[in-house]
């Protein structure tokens, strides 16, 4: 005779989970794991800091479970506190950049909208996994989490302008990556 697991709906392991039930845990982390290692994943330098950031930020939401009141999406509330661990981890294990606040950048288109449209998301991921850590750090947490230059800036610890200045270089660096990627495509020399 096979006997099923119950499946509990996010809300339901969340309240086991606040009461101290660590199958609940388990089966929470099971869940969001997957999705959370790729929220890591963006800010790591390779696949075993991503796996260290996860693990620190579900020790921190095992911690904070209580603070959650149901108010938005609970995986939002995750997200959020991922990317804070992540944010932690580096400012832990990696020295800052020193970053220049420069008033005024170009505001040119940031690539090419032909060569975006060729790219996949996997693709342009990976150009992004090579941008050095602040120009990473600042490009995820502006273009991909949602967060103003100010806010960007208080978290890790520089100028709402150096945010902006740290933004416009990552841009330039992903469209010189993106136009010589497709150079490479189309087989053009130069």
């Amino acid at each position: 005779m096979m006997l099923l697991k119950p499946t509990y709906t996010i809300d339901e392991l969340v309240a086991r989970c606040k009461v101290g039930e660590r199958q609940a845990q388990a089966l929470l982390y099971k869940q969001l794991a997957g999705k959370m290692l790729g929220v890591c994943t963006r800010y790591a330098k390779d696949k075993m800091e991503a796996e260290d950031m996860l693990q620190s930020g579900f020790i921190k939401l095992f911690n904070k479970l209580n603070d959650f009141r149901g108010e938005g999406s609970f995986e939002g509330w995750v997200r959020r506190i991922m990317v804070h661990s992540a944010i932690e981890y580096y400012r832990k294990h990696h020295k800052m950049i020193q970053v220049m606040d420069v008033a005024d950048m170009d505001n040119e288109p940031s690539v090419y909208p032909a060569a975006i449209a060729n790219m996949g998301a996997k693709d342009l991921l990976n150009l992004i996994q090579q941008l050095s850590p602040g120009y990473k750090m600042v490009f995820n947490l502006y273009a991909i989490e949602g967060y103003s230059h100010k806010e960007i800036g208080e978290i890790m610890g520089i100028t709402e302008g150096a945010s902006k200045s740290q933004l416009s270089r990552a841009r330039a660096i992903l469209k010189d990556m993106v136009l010589k990627m497709e150079d490479k495509r189309y087989g053009y020399a130069g």
